[in-house]
């Protein structure tokens, strides 16, 4: 049996997803545009974005050979509140992963119902496939100065995920680009980081505070401002923003945290990873947010921060101590 793209979108939204659409598993167009972006350096470290992955990317097919049609969903995480404007707004409530990846299980339980045995394989983020790329083609948005997925109607504060079927589907129609003269993501970079190909990771505050391992460029600490993890400034300007829905998923809640920087400097590694139990931030490792906390402390010139930097500048960990000293430096 077939199954139109209007009777996915009703299963999608079944499963939890606000935005479901369509395209076909044949290589993007954009495959030439990442390969540029990966030549001319812009992943920095991120090794798993231009390794062995990267030909992967390159065609869907090489994930599930008998792909015919690739179901992209879009799952809103906004929640409107800025009391944790410290972490991305992506952080706020549990792994979004798992909470994905169960969504899409059970969309492909109910397909296979509809439909009856088919091949399928779920991809959220970590796979190897230009998401984006796929979303657009399926109607979820455009993709924005930002290189986010921006849609009309909503915004962009979405996670995106894929169930790559083996079923015929027909596809939905890419929507136009609707950024236009619009600067203002670009504009408000604290450290120019938008360029016209895309994100430079390697000035990115997200890329600093999450993907980084090593010492963050002293010539770039100044622009990571407060941020501890990641950073949503250019989807807060963002006018297609401004009338963003909220999410009332229980699981992208903000949970009850949203301690001082005095206290995160004091957290021991034990109370780190039982404080950001089951959610994104542990992806930093706690040698990095603590050096993240550090570059925070530093940017807020406040002296009542001298004390927990001089503790940390004393680390046995010569990257927290590293940065630890550095905020020292800003202080008056």
């Amino acid at each position: 049996m077939g199954i139109t793209k209007e009777a996915v979108r009703v299963l999608a939204r079944e499963c939890g997803f606000e935005l479901a659409g369509v395209a076909v598993a044949i290589p993007s167009g954009d495959v030439g545009r990442y390969r540029e972006w990966v030549t001319a350096g812009f992943a920095g470290e991120m090794r798993y974005l231009t390794d062995y992955r990267a030909e992967v990317r390159e065609d869907p097919r090489r994930l599930l050979g008998s792909a015919q049609s690739i179901i992209c969903v879009g799952k809103l995480y906004h929640t409107g509140s800025s009391e944790l404007d410290w972490i991305s707004r992506y952080a706020w409530g549990s792994d979004y992963h798992g909470e994905m990846r169960r969504g899409l299980v059970r969309l492909q339980e109910l397909l296979r119902q509809e439909c009856g045995e088919f091949e399928s394989k779920i991809c959220v983020d970590t796979a190897p496939l230009l998401e984006r790329s796929y979303a657009r083609k399926a109607g979820l948005g455009w993709i924005g100065k930002n290189t986010c997925l921006i849609n009309q109607q909503t915004g962009s504060w979405y996670f995106l995920g894929e169930l790559l079927v083996s079923l015929e589907i027909e596809p939905d129609v890419p929507p136009p680009d609707r950024c236009g003269t619009c600067t203002r993501c670009i504009d408000a970079c604290p450290t120019a980081a938008i360029v016209p190909s895309g994100v430079d990771s390697r000035l990115c505050i997200s890329y600093f505070t999450i993907e980084l391992r090593g010492s963050v460029p002293e010539e770039h600490r100044a622009g990571i401002g407060h941020h501890v993890f990641g950073c949503d400034i250019c989807q807060d300007v963002c006018p297609w923003n401004r009338r963003a829905p909220l999410t009332e998923d229980p699981a992208y809640q903000p949970r009850e945290y949203a301690p001082a920087l005095e206290k995160l400097a004091a957290l021991s590694e034990v109370e780190f990873k039982a404080l950001f139990r089951e959610t994104p931030v542990l992806r930093s490792r706690y040698s990095g947010f603590l050096r993240n906390v550090a570059i925070a402390m530093g940017n807020s010139g406040l002296p009542k921060f001298r004390a927990p930097l001089e503790k940390l500048a004393a680390s046995a960990d010569p990257l927290v101590a590293e940065h630890a000293r550095w905020g020292l430096d800003q202080l008056p």
